[in-house]
Order: structure tokens, then sequence, then C-alpha cells
């Protein structure tokens, strides 16, 4: 998977925050095909799409102001078979199950939660991220949708920012079900970080008001995806 150069460097060293908050992080990945889960979720999306706005679409003067991005997704949706979502459910619910089991080893996964720095809101998506062509106009998101898949709980904190001042993040994903896990580990890494304070925005208000970081069990055992997968970051 593609990342735009500096993202990586900067989900790597807030690696080094968690570590020094008592957790043991280690560069591993779940044994599963990666394409496979993207394939699917491409299948149950249009799907879903079409069923949304096929009266849209049925309707001449609606389906002119869709825009060519949905019209590829209904289209694609209208012409799935009852065999390929049932597929594509039984291979989400065959993915749900290994991340559980994936994560009865590691309470929490981190990885990236894009693949690129934020870009100019003229350009309608990118075609290409660090040289590698995009073959829908949602790839370049694709690091998200493991999790999307696996229906664990999640959440981004900030991982810093590149020389031209523009923010990457983390994912934080936990156990099934585990909401307030993932937001204690979170608070405790802005507590650690402080990054809303050091980087406030400029678009919302900002409190210097902090609470204490709530206890976090030094035995939390992190896990961090590595190599050329989309969950992971590569070192």
């Amino acid at each position: 998977m593609p990342f735009e150069a500096g993202v990586l460097e900067l989900c790597e060293r807030a690696l080094q925050v968690f570590e020094s908050l008592g957790c043991i992080v280690e560069h591993v990945r779940p044994d599963w095909p990666m394409e496979e889960v993207w394939k699917n979720w491409l299948v149950l999306r249009s799907w879903r799409i079409a069923a949304w706005l096929k009266d849209s679409y049925a309707d001449p003067i609606k389906r002119r102001q869709l825009k060519p991005e949905a019209l590829w997704e209904i289209e694609r949706g209208l012409k799935l078979t009852a065999t390929q979502v049932t597929d594509a459910l039984n291979a989400r619910s065959a993915w749900h199950a290994r991340m559980q089991d994936f994560m009865q080893t590691y309470e929490f996964v981190l990885l990236p939660s894009a693949q690129m720095f934020p870009f100019d809101a003229a350009v309608h998506w990118p075609r290409e991220v660090a040289g590698v062509s995009m073959d829908t106009y949602h790839r370049w998101m694709e690091v998200a949708i493991p999790i999307t898949m696996c229906g664990s709980p999640s959440l981004n904190v900030p991982a810093g920012f590149n020389p031209q001042g523009l923010p990457t993040g983390l994912q934080i994903v936990g156990r099934l079900r585990d909401e307030w896990g993932c937001l204690q580990l979170a608070d405790a890494y802005d507590q650690a970080t402080r990054w809303v304070e050091r980087h406030p925005s400029h678009l919302l208000g900002f409190c210097a008001e902090s609470t204490s970081p709530p206890t976090l069990p030094l035995s939390s055992r992190l896990s961090m995806e590595a190599a050329i997968g989309p969950m992971g970051l590569e070192h």
C-alpha cells in the first residue's frame, strides 16, 4: 500500500510515546489477504449505495444531478447478484472473527489514519499516491477499510505535522465493544503529547483546561502491522 513521504515516519515516531506510557509495541500483522478485504468492501459499499440512491438514478432529472462517483457506485451495485453480496457478507464475518482472534493477544492495534497528508480542496480526489495510480475514487483511503470491515471500535489521534504544517494521525483500534479502552489510551496519549495545546485549531474554540490522565495498565500490548499490508507501517 502506498503512503505519501513523511506519513509513516511520523506514525513511527508516535509509537515511541506509547512505549513511554508503558506499552509494549510490536510490529505485527494478521495473517489475512488484505486485498480481499478491500474487494469485499467495494461490493458492500456499491450494494448499499445502489439501494439508497436507486430511485434518484431511475429519475432522469435527478440522475443528471448525481456526481460520476455516485453513478459508478449505483451502476455497480445494481449489477450485483445475491450470491455476490452474500459472499461479501460472509467474507466480512470471517475477517471480523480473524481480527477478534488476533486481538486476544494484542489489546490494541495502531495504524495510520491516512495514506497521505491533506490535499488542496480544488483536487477532486487524488489520482495517485506516492506515484501509484488509484484505481477507484476512494482507493487513497484504503488504510481505513480493514477497521471498517472488522467492526472494532477505533478513534483517531494526531501523529504530527510535516514540514509544510500538514497533519497526519494514528488509528487506535480496540477489542470488540471496548470503546472505553480506546478513549483511555487516547487520553493518556493526549496527556503525553499535548498536540491540541501545541497546535490549537484555528476553526474551533480551544480550552487549556485539562484533566488527570487515566490509569493505564502498564501491561497493555499494542500491535503495529509491518511491511506492505493495508493496516501497517513500513519499517
